[in-house]
């Protein structure tokens, strides 16, 4: 098992023994666990992920991948299947993914440079333009 996965079992462990609130680097975070459906594998799978909370209920969500050149794995499985399942806090309820672009993407993600300034960083690392997701509750 990589040293990415255990630390993301450990988040998600963390996040659910304590109704969504982590510690360490992503204390006080509004943090979600994203579940999607595997592109190729077809099998879920399960990230926890920094959002930015709407009032509408809306959850945004950012591919930042920590800077990385690429997209993150769960990018690509919910791009193929954008039904996927969100845990906030202590919800769990079906969601469908839709990626953000234009002026609206950049608003979001200055939004969430001025919240979490690593955010910023993340962009600074990289060549790609990082994917801004919303999350929306399904009826």
């Amino acid at each position: 098992m990589s040293d990415t996965s255990d630390f993301n079992r450990a988040i998600i462990e963390e996040f659910r023994a304590n109704q969504g609130a982590v510690g360490g680097g992503f204390a006080g975070a509004p943090m979600v666990l994203l579940t999607t459906t595997g592109a190729k594998s077809g099998q879920s799978r399960t990230n926890p992920l920094v959002s930015q909370p709407q009032d509408d209920g809306t959850l945004y969500v950012f591919a930042s991948k920590a800077g990385a050149p690429t997209n993150p794995d769960w990018y690509h499985n919910l791009k193929a299947h954008p039904e996927v399942e969100v845990e906030f806090g202590d919800e769990k309820f079906p969601a469908t993914a839709s990626e953000i672009t234009g002026d609206e993407r950049d608003r979001i993600y200055a939004d969430q440079v001025v919240i979490f300034p690593g955010f910023g960083d993340y962009e600074k690392q990289t060549e790609r333009k990082i994917p801004v997701i919303a999350l929306r509750r399904q009826a």
